[in-house]
């Protein structure tokens, strides 16, 4: 195929290319140098950028100094801050569709400006200046919102709760919380714990919180109940749940709420809300 390409001019070629998508521009640019020109050029890689990305980049005050479209796309694959800076922009490198993070500050959490139960602080593994840590509460209630205006069309979107669990964590998985996702007229709920699994503290809070922990499971199919997973920044990530984002313009809120809980928590370090695709999907 690439022989047949190179036969082209680079016009063409350009145009070709411009219709698969920004791994498979990248890998030819490593085919021949004969494609390398053409696979760079920005009839490419102005197609895989956001048809708005003015207006999105209107909500930053980050100037982007970039002498092509290619460059620009790779600069826009690192997290761009938006709206003062607690929300946070990127492109996804394989498929070039749109990404956000809420910071702790763009969420609506349950008493967070209450010194007794939450404290905000800086932490030198996020990309936001603070984060909030959870000191002690019964109830939490976490809420996000986006638009998917925000976001690319015709794609099904995770969204993800990114946190850390302090070494003097307390009550964390002893009972699971319920999260939600909601879109339009959709709606998705499952539960999760909000730690890894510690066998020896399940196995002495599980003798306390038997009846209230079988209440919850038994709102899911077994199995369904979720632990945080880790990531390749130093975080854990909890799935929220998943959306597909259309061609009409709504809003979505993701949750995670501890339903009638009355177990006292804490530890709970969180950084934000990540909303990004499920996969690729071009």
């Amino acid at each position: 195929m690439a022989a047949r390409l190179s036969m082209l001019p680079e016009d063409c070629i350009s145009t070709v290319l411009s219709l698969t998508s920004p791994s498979d521009a990248s890998r030819f640019m490593l085919v021949s140098s004969s494609l390398r020109s053409a696979a760079e050029s920005d009839i490419v890689w102005d197609r895989f950028l956001p048809s708005d990305l003015p207006r999105i980049l209107s909500r930053s005050h980050t100037q982007l100094n970039v002498s092509s479209k290619k460059e620009l796309f790779f600069q826009l694959c690192s997290c761009i801050p938006m709206d003062g800076g607690i929300k946070s922009f990127s492109l996804d490198k394989v498929s070039g569709r749109k990404c956000w993070i809420l910071s702790a500050r763009a969420l609506s959490i349950s008493l967070s400006n209450e010194p007794n139960h939450w404290t905000w602080t800086a932490n030198s593994t996020s990309i936001f200046s603070e984060v909030v840590e959870l000191k002690t509460i019964s109830n939490m209630e976490i809420e996000g919102r986006i638009q998917t205006e925000d976001l690319s069309t015709n794609t099904t979107y995770g969204a993800y709760l990114i946190v850390k669990v302090s070494d003097h964590s307390f009550g964390l998985d002893a009972i699971p919380c319920e999260t939600s996702i909601s879109s339009g007229t959709c709606s998705v709920t499952n539960t999760t714990y909000l730690c890894p699994l510690d066998e020896q503290k399940q196995q002495l809070e599980l003798l306390f919180f038997m009846n209230r922990r079988q209440m919850m499971e038994k709102r899911v199919v077994e199995g369904e109940c979720q632990r945080p997973s880790k990531r390749g920044d130093g975080w854990m990530e909890i799935e929220i749940g998943e959306f597909f984002v259309g061609e009409k313009s709504e809003g979505v809120k993701m949750n995670l709420t501890e339903v009638k809980g009355q177990q006292l928590k804490g530890g709970l370090i969180i950084e934000g809300i990540e909303v990004r695709p499920k996969c690729e999907q071009l």
